[in-house]
């Protein structure tokens, strides 16, 4: 199932069982699900595809690793309070605030690529652009002490890789070494950190809680941006700009089409029937955003900026676990999309991306263009 989403060409249908998964991929029956978190639970949605061994188990021990529910998997009383504080944190205004200083950032980083596409050689927009980039606007955004890019891009990477891929016992064992030094210094920064931490502190939340949050926010939420940032420029590079173009439809047109996350789970809490479908209690529920935004559109597999339907994709999830990040995710792939484009109508792809075997995540590895015709 994990490699089946990467491109959605054919009409599915909303209802259907697939690896030990029931797959919702009808929009109105994914939304049903969405909007419905008493029959639908959110509890699942951070358990590892591949169950942690006691080996693994006790790696993570050794680093008090804990996941509380605190965002994505919760769905007890606490989750309103906490996505108040954290949408406060990422409120539209200071996302907007924002945009000059990340403008001028991203200027400067593709100024120096523009001259070297110029002189004929190939760049990885991917390494050179987009991998940290939304770390250090997420960083920005709620104060959050990072002092090794590199470090905590690492550990991101390493957590989508552990609790979300088919893994080998050893390669478990890998992941959890790196996920749990890192969760070790997160800690601290719950413990005593500025910004968002202290805000959450501050609205009673224990260490253990707070340090999930920040978890969470590191893991899906400046990742899902860097991914999707990759695949909007792929796309846009392998296909050419649409003449006459607004930025923010050609964004829209890329979530609906390429969602960093184009799956996500949620776990059925009592019996109930979905698309004409019997869901027995504890029935894995894989909703399938990727063929849902494609089915909403008038022309579902094309890219046309602004078409009836583009803007009801479900890359962002609907109802109370909705992204609270989805404001600053167009705001950057706007700002980006802006800076990159002149470069785009000139670019050849000569690398790909390629994806590892990931149930919910794209994590796509390299971007390489060049101007005119491939190189080599």
């Amino acid at each position: 199932m994990w490699r089946s989403w990467e491109r959605v060409h054919e009409t599915v249908e909303p209802v259907f069982w697939r690896d030990g998964h029931l797959v919702v991929a009808g929009p109105a029956e994914v939304k049903r699900v969405l909007a419905d978190p008493d029959t639908y639970r959110p509890d699942n949605a951070l358990d590892a595809l591949t169950p942690m061994s006691v080996a693994v188990m006790r790696v993570l021990a050794k680093y008090r690793f804990k996941l509380p529910a605190t965002l994505a998997n919760n769905g007890t009383g606490s989750h309103p309070m906490i996505r108040g504080v954290v949408f406060d944190a990422m409120h539209p205004t200071r996302v907007e605030a924002l945009r000059p200083w990340l403008t001028g950032i991203v200027r400067r980083r593709v100024a120096p690529l523009a001259r070297r596409l110029r002189a004929g050689e190939a760049v990885d927009l991917h390494a050179s652009l987009t991998t940290d980039l939304p770390l250090l606007v997420l960083a920005r955004l709620i104060d959050l002490p990072v002092a090794d890019v590199r470090r905590v891009k690492d550990f991101s990477a390493a957590a989508l890789e552990l609790f979300w891929s088919p893994l080998s016992l050893e390669r478990q064992l890998e992941l959890a070494e790196k996920v749990g030094q890192y969760h070790r210094e997160l800690r601290e920064i719950a413990r005593t950190g500025p910004g968002l931490a202290r805000d959450l502190r501050d609205n009673g939340l224990t260490e253990n809680e707070v340090t999930a949050a920040l978890f969470f926010l590191l893991v899906a939420g400046q990742e899902t941006t860097s991914q999707f940032l990759t695949l909007l420029l792929h796309r846009l590079a392998e296909e050419g700009l649409p003449d006459g173009y607004a930025t923010a439809d050609v964004v829209e047109e890329g979530l609906r089409l390429d969602p960093p996350i184009p799956t996500w789970r949620r776990l059925a809490a009592v019996p109930s029937t979905l698309g004409g479908v019997e869901v027995p209690v504890g029935t894995s529920v894989l909703l399938w955003l990727g063929a849902a935004g494609r089915a909403v559109a008038a022309d579902p597999h094309a890219m046309v900026p602004g078409q009836p339907g583009s803007r009801r994709h479900l890359a962002f999830g609907a109802g109370a676990h909705r992204c609270v990040g989805a404001q600053l995710a167009r705001m950057e792939a706007a700002v980006v999309l802006d800076e990159v484009a002149p470069l785009l109508r000139r670019s050849t792809v000569v690398t790909a991306p390629t994806f590892p075997a990931n149930l919910s995540f794209r994590m796509p590895d390299t971007l390489v263009v060049c101007f005119g015709d491939r190189v080599g």
